[in-house]
């Protein structure tokens, strides 16, 4: 696979986008039955940065790419990436899962909600990252979500991350399990300056909770 610039701008971040072989078969027969010749496929992000981020794949005809669009060429076919959504697309996987039914074809794209922070990134940004990319979804799994309300710097604790949970989250009986064992080891780990985390949910109201 290579990959260029066909834009004379210089892009900040290179897109590092991987199609696997399986995926790349899958595509390959896909684009062949289009009849266009040099057509390629064009993946963006639509809402990118947002909790309603969608990673999408389209036909893309020579005729419609655009100075801007980055090109990865793949051995059967070019895919073209939009430059706006490059930062959410960055350690992105387009896969193609084969079992008895046909196949699957799947699209990971863990930055898409949010872009990968740098190594000056504060540490609100830093936790806020590590839920929408790893966190998140994980809880959107029992319907549920977590997002930081704010950091505090606790006399007695240290530095303290305060969230909130909602969905399926908010007024389940697991959510102290949840937290200690899932939420604040994974913040941990990911910021080490954290010394705690903290709960400030109103888990009263327990009517969409995924354990009562």
């Amino acid at each position: 696979m290579s990959t260029e610039n066909s834009s004379t701008a210089v892009t900040e971040e290179i897109p590092n986008l991987l199609i696997t072989p399986t995926a790349q078969e899958y595509l390959k027969d896909l684009l062949e039955k289009q009849n266009t010749p040099g057509i390629g496929v064009r993946v963006f992000v639509e809402n990118p940065g947002t909790p309603r981020a969608e990673c999408c794949m389209a036909y893309s005809a020579p005729d419609e790419v655009v100075p801007t669009d980055y090109k990865q060429d793949y051995p059967e076919f070019p895919a073209y990436i939009d430059t706006p959504s490059i930062p959410y697309l960055l350690d992105a996987v387009i896969d193609y899962n084969k079992d008895r039914f046909g196949g699957q074809l799947t699209f990971r794209a863990p930055n898409s909600k949010v872009p990968r922070v740098g190594p000056d990134a504060s540490v609100e940004e830093r936790i806020t990252y590590v839920l929408q990319s790893e966190i998140n979804p994980g809880l959107a799994g029992h319907g549920g979500n977590c997002a930081l309300v704010e950091v505090v710097e606790d006399p007695e604790h240290g530095l303290t991350a305060v969230l909130k949970f909602g969905g399926g989250c908010q007024g389940c009986s697991a959510i102290d399990v949840t937290l200690k064992q899932g939420v604040e080891t994974t913040l941990k780990q990911h910021v080490p300056e954290l010394a705690r985390v903290v709960d400030q949910t109103d888990h009263s109201q327990a009517e969409g909770a995924y354990f009562k």
